[in-house]
């Protein structure tokens, strides 16, 4: 649900705003409002988790997420939209790193924590996918609204079964500890750099707002690590970047994050812009991927398992680079097959041979107190990542395509030609994400962690 909806809004953009009688300068809120809460309450959520009990967290999560979906389905306004999709953005935040945390702490490091997180990353890695999808179809047959609507059984059904099926686990009482200072500034900075990146296409990158607030949220975050540096018990300890692996796998996880939002995006505007397509047919044709996704969680955590994180990992960003080399090659006259099919294939497979191993090695050597923390931590990564992607793939590409028309070059012509030069950046993002695992992930140091690693962790509660 908390990945899906970052992306099944996107499609039903158009009719959100003729229903609300949005202007057209508050209509990218509907999204911005729900990434600026998710990616600034994800380090704190995370670590909520560890103290207050990972089950509990997650509870409330899920109950915040599925009563702000309610609201959002029953907005008759574009305040009221806007305010519950960050408060929905904020049930998000809360949900993601306990409920890797509930993953992490219920299997034990190796073979069994491999499977479980295959299914999770089968789930979180094609949801963007499932989620541009779902907008299409929800919005042609049932409306809007259904796009908010379609989270409230799910989130009933998910605190129902959770009560049964999930065992509390926490820190014990007497570590608990709160860092109210660190909470206060980590959870500002990346609230607003997120804010700042998000609007940056619109008011330009060069421009005196966005400058004073990058700096600011700079500051915001610096303050944060001199904050975690000097408290006893800290937000983030800091020691958690010990393990080189774990801050790689952090930074692949945030260029990752920054191709797979951007590509989505661009291949949306790509599909109904140039080619003409409907908001379902658009949606449809991401079905290959997603399903391709899927499909290849199973082999992909099966491989982790016999070989190592590290080539698998490099074979998944391997398959994203060529899927995004594929998509510089769009045309004005493009078709699914000749333009999109490859494409849609290695991105599927790629995103599936991805996530699963940063995500094992982003919490490898993590200890059990600090679960929700390295949850917290890899899902900041990849959320900050992605509002970065799409930000700089949208300025390249609007730029590019204005430049163009000045120059007197037909609208569908300029359009492809700025979608291609955002896929360019993306390519070049493929290759760093490559040599960066290359260079810090260690599957030694993974192997160590695993066979160093105690009995499954006791729930408490």
């Amino acid at each position: 649900m908390t990945v899906l909806d970052v992306s099944i809004v996107n499609v039903a953009l158009p009719s959100i705003g003729e229903a609300l009688d949005f202007s057209q300068e508050n209509l990218q809120w509907v999204i911005s409002a729900y990434a600026i809460t998710f990616g600034g309450f994800l380090l704190l959520a995370g670590r909520a988790a560890d103290l207050l009990g990972r089950r509990r967290v997650f509870m409330v999560g899920v109950a915040v997420f599925t009563a702000a979906s309610l609201v959002c389905g029953l907005a008759n306004s574009e305040g009221v939209l806007i305010a519950s999709r960050a408060v929905q953005g904020l049930g998000a935040a809360i949900v993601s790193p306990a409920a890797l945390a509930i993953i992490m702490t219920c299997f034990r490091e190796g073979a069994e924590r491999n499977k479980a997180l295959g299914i999770w990353g089968a789930v979180g890695g094609s949801g963007a996918a499932v989620g541009v999808l779902m907008g299409g179809i929800l919005t042609k047959y049932l409306g809007w609204e259904w796009i908010f609507f379609v989270n409230v059984p799910v989130g009933l059904g998910v605190l129902a079964l959770t009560l049964s099926l999930v065992n509390e686990s926490r820190i014990s009482v007497e570590q608990r500890r709160y860092d109210l200072a660190g909470a206060l500034s980590v959870t500002s900075g990346l609230a607003l750099l997120v804010y700042t990146i998000s609007k940056a296409p619109d008011v330009g990158w060069g421009s005196a707002r966005t400058i004073g607030l990058l700096i600011l949220s700079a500051a915001l975050l610096i303050l944060f690590i001199v904050i975690e540096m000097r408290v006893e018990q800290p937000l983030m300890p800091l020691r958690i970047f010990n393990v080189r692996t774990v801050a790689g796998a952090n930074i692949v996880g945030l260029i990752l994050g920054a191709i797979v939002f951007a590509n989505f995006f661009l291949l949306t505007l790509y599909v109904q812009q140039v080619l003409g397509y409907s908001a379902l047919k658009a949606g449809l044709t991401f079905l290959t991927t997603a399903g391709t996704a899927v499909i290849s969680a199973g082999v992909a955590q099966a491989l982790v398992t016999r070989v190592g994180v590290k080539p698998i990992l490099a074979i998944g960003l391997a398959l994203m680079t060529i899927g995004m080399l594929w998509y510089t090659q769009i045309s004005v006259g493009g078709s699914y097959l000749d333009d999109l099919l490859v494409g849609y294939l290695a991105v599927g497979v790629g995103i599936a041979f991805s996530f699963v191993p940063v995500t094992i090695a982003a919490l490898a050597g993590v200890a059990e107190h600090e679960a929700g923390l390295g949850s917290g931590l890899i899902n900041t990564s990849q959320q900050i990542g992605g509002a970065i992607g799409v930000a700089v793939a949208s300025t390249i590409a609007t730029s590019h395509f204005t430049t163009l028309v000045k120059e007197g070059t037909a609208a569908p012509d300029a359009l492809t030609s700025g979608f291609q030069w955002a896929f360019w950046f993306l390519v070049v993002l493929g290759v760093a994400s490559v040599v960066a695992t290359f260079v810090f992930v260690n599957d030694r140091e993974i192997a160590s962690s695993a066979a160093t690693e105690p009995e499954l962790y006791s729930p408490s509660g």
